[in-house]
């Protein structure tokens, strides 16, 4: 029986560990590639009111982080511990991406 996992209490807590789940480039990069995507077309969706887009938002934003954890960063992605956290994590990663934020000491 190996030891109980973590637990995180807030969002906080839980995104210095979410950012050291994604320490490889690569990955990071895909993250930031579906959110993009993800916010394309979404917009796409609402400015041509063709609804059926957003059936495909969770297929390409968990497609390509899926593809950065199992392929490039060899890890279990946290939206399967940690569904909420992992979600706003993506966003935050990217917001801080977006505005230069140094989060390099979080990367292994």
């Amino acid at each position: 029986m190996g030891t109980p996992e973590k637990r995180f209490q807030s969002f906080a807590e839980f995104y210095p560990f979410y950012l050291a789940e994604h320490s490889n480039r690569t990955c990071r990069n895909l993250h930031y590639v579906g959110s993009s995507l993800v916010l394309a077309c979404l917009a796409y969706a609402i400015l041509s009111a063709d609804y059926l887009w957003l059936l495909a938002l969770p297929l390409i934003g968990y497609g390509f982080a899926w593809v950065g954890h199992f392929f490039f960063e060899h890890n279990r992605p946290a939206t399967f511990q940690y569904p909420l956290y992992s979600f706003m994590g993506d966003w935050v990663m990217l917001k801080d991406f977006v505005t230069g934020k140094d989060n390099s000491q979080y990367f292994r």
